[in-house]
């Protein structure tokens, strides 16, 4: 199920991974995708895709069929020919709207997360507090069976107008996804902000040498993160379901097998990190 979640969101346009992949400097597509299971530790990453439909799939490829983790670029270009994986011209992925956004954000001189709307700077910046917030972009899910058995997977096209050969915090082990026996969790945002607090790993490292609870956790974690700059979404082994962000906004959803669901944009109070006040 896991896959399946994350694979129709990387067909969808709409969204920053996959079909709807932002676009680099140079107007290329360079995917990225990473998966992990929390009860063996086992994980794939990849980076650098172009032709690649489901960055996800390949992925997990790299997790189940190599004695490595990572894989990039033409390596990981030719692991997927060899695999079957499918593919396309590279041209699948350059959609209008996504050639409109780098257009902004050239001429904003900018490198921005994917929705954000541009605002002209003198000099190249990043997306920042005050300047507009993603609502949407990387994908991923985290999911948690019966047994208490986590995973997480996330998918993204990174950031628009990004240098050729950018890596973010997708495919990163412990940055934009991780999982263990404690929680499983998928974050988005600012990759090199998200790196440098490695969000993910933190999480569950705070549920595991402190005794904090999953959502305690979170909100450490995402109000330590500069505002604007960060969301994610995490599960715990006992079903525990939390989805903060310091963005203005953040496009979630979770369900049970039980029937029950919740969607969101905005935030609410169940499962947003409120300000905390002792912050700027």
């Amino acid at each position: 199920m896991l896959l399946v979640v994350v694979r129709e969101l990387e067909n969808c346009p709409h969204f920053n991974a996959g079909r709807g992949s932002v676009l680099t400097t140079s107007g290329t597509v360079e995917m990225e995708a990473c998966i992990m299971d929390g009860n063996t530790k086992k994980c794939g990453a990849v980076s650098g895709l172009s032709t690649v439909v489901n960055a996800i799939s390949l992925a997990r490829l790299v997790m189940e069929k190599t004695s490595h983790i990572y894989l990039a670029f033409d390596g990981a270009e030719a692991f997927a020919r060899e695999q079957g994986v499918a593919t396309v011209d590279a041209n699948h992925f350059i959609t209008p709207e996504n050639v409109e956004r780098l257009e902004q954000a050239k001429e904003a001189n900018r490198v921005q997360i994917d929705y954000t709307q541009p605002v002209k700077e003198d000099k190249p910046q990043e997306t920042s507090s005050g300047k507009g917030d993603s609502h949407s972009g990387t994908v991923g899910c985290v999911a948690v069976d019966g047994s208490g058995n986590l995973a997480a997977a996330t998918s993204t096209g990174g950031l628009v107008n990004k240098m050729v050969g950018r890596i973010g915090d997708t495919p990163i082990i412990g940055a934009g996804t991780y999982a263990n026996s404690f929680c499983a969790v998928s974050a988005t945002g600012k990759g090199e902000s998200i790196m440098r607090a490695t969000v993910a790993r933190d999480v569950a490292a705070l549920m595991e040498y402190k005794g904090l609870s999953l959502k305690e956790a979170a909100a450490y974690v995402v109000n330590n993160v500069p505002k604007g700059n960060v969301g994610l979404v995490a599960v715990s082994a006992n079903g525990e379901v939390i989805m903060p962000f310091n963005t203005t906004g953040m496009f979630r959803a979770c369900a049970t097998e039980d029937g029950y669901s919740e969607i969101g944009i905005w935030p609410s109070e169940t499962d947003c990190v409120l300000p905390d006040p002792t912050r700027n």
